[in-house]
């Protein structure tokens, strides 16, 4: 099988899909040309981090004869689609599914890697690999090249002695770093919040960080007058969990449950329940939208919603959590959302939930709770 048919069956299926939106990119194909001699010298010690859909993968084992792949995706909807796209090429069972730790780059020759959003994440990634791959592991990190930055430079250079990019090609590049020098773990990172009376942890891809965001303070403002009378209560999309240890935290007959896609999210929510003494009452879940929750299970959710996917904004994003929270809301529950008050979301939020009003509005920031009417 040549690349053209190999990547003729890749599918973004079940993420989500635009006509400006590709399940293989230019940085696969540069990441797996640039890589091919370390392939072929060391196929049974590889591991892929962040494949978006499972080119990377696929094309490490149908390409360059890669066997028993390991793979960490941050995103759920990639671990689908790589699975969804194995099957179409026939490459079921070639790759094994881990965490960002250390069994993951055990022994590894070859990490292939897409750039992430944040220096935090590349960090996370660095300080895995310098400590737990092969001394002669070659880490490739590959993304486009108007988002890379120097500063990616620096962070390789903290667990690796030698960093170099290669030349760019079809506006994508690949960084290279060689010669693994093991650094002291520092993920999670948890800051005391004494304002919020919250210690918030987070994990590198974990949006904000420890910080907390100014959409998720203004929804936390407004969440004492959020169904008062709840006793199931979900934090979708959860990110750190800081909505869903508030929560716990102020009611303590109140069952939580933190969902999120992000394996770094729930890592971290896991750790901002258990900083705040909540471990015993926030159950956090990795799934898509709710999907594992049961229908109308849930009083109360609560949700900030991502609008980027990776670096290109989606309204569809939200939608696709407005209508898991509809589905899991028991009827006359709620969902208390913010979002920018810029965007339209709130003709989305009655159409796929029910009446809305707006709880409170700033130039920023609009606080809306929709109520499940059927």
């Amino acid at each position: 099988m040549d690349a053209a048919e190999l990547f003729a069956q890749v599918r973004r299926e079940p993420d989500v899909d635009a006509p400006d939106l590709v399940a293989v990119d230019a940085t696969d194909r540069l990441l797996l040309d640039e890589a091919a001699p370390d392939l072929a010298a060391a196929p049974g010690a590889v591991a892929v981090v962040d494949d978006g859909h499972g080119a990377l993968t696929l094309g490490a084992v149908g390409l360059h004869g890669a066997t028993g792949v390991r793979v960490h995706q941050d995103l759920l909807v990639g671990e689908l689609a790589l699975a969804a796209n194995a099957g179409r090429t026939g490459l079921t069972g070639t790759y094994t599914q881990h965490c960002l730790d250390a069994d993951l780059v055990r022994g590894a020759r070859v990490v292939l890697a897409k750039a992430p959003k944040s220096l935090e994440a590349l960090r996370e990634l660095v300080q895995v690999v310098a400590a737990g791959a092969d001394p002669a592991v070659a880490l490739y990190v590959g993304g486009r090249v108007k988002h890379m930055t120097l500063g990616m430079n620096d962070v390789l250079a903290e667990g690796f002695t030698d960093v170099h990019a290669t030349l760019a090609r079809q506006k994508s590049r690949v960084l290279v770093a060689r010669g693994p020098r093991p650094v002291p773990g520092s993920f999670p990172v948890c800051r005391q919040h004494a304002d919020l009376g919250l210690t918030v942890c987070a994990h590198g891809a974990a949006f904000a960080g420890a910080k907390v965001d100014r959409g998720t303070r203004a929804l936390l403002a407004a969440l004492p007058g959020a169904v008062p009378d709840a006793t199931t209560a979900l934090d979708l999309g959860c990110g750190t969990g800081v909505l869903a240890a508030a929560l716990a935290a102020a009611r303590p007959g109140l069952t939580v449950v933190a969902a999120d896609q992000s394996a770094a999210a729930c890592a971290s929510a896991a750790a901002t329940a258990a900083a705040n003494g909540l471990a015993d009452r926030v159950r956090v879940v990795r799934d898509d939208a709710a999907a594992s929750l049961p229908d109308g299970s849930v009083d109360l959710v609560v949700c900030n919603p991502p609008f980027h996917l990776g670096v290109a904004v989606s309204e569809t994003l939200a939608h696709r959590l407005f209508a898991g929270a509809a589905r899991v809301l028991r009827p006359g529950g709620e969902l208390w959302c913010v979002f920018n008050s810029h965007l339209p979301h709130r003709d989305a939020l009655r159409r796929l939930v029910g009446p809305t009003r707006q709880v409170t509005r700033d130039p920023t920031f609009t606080v809306t709770a929709s109520t499940r009417s059927r």
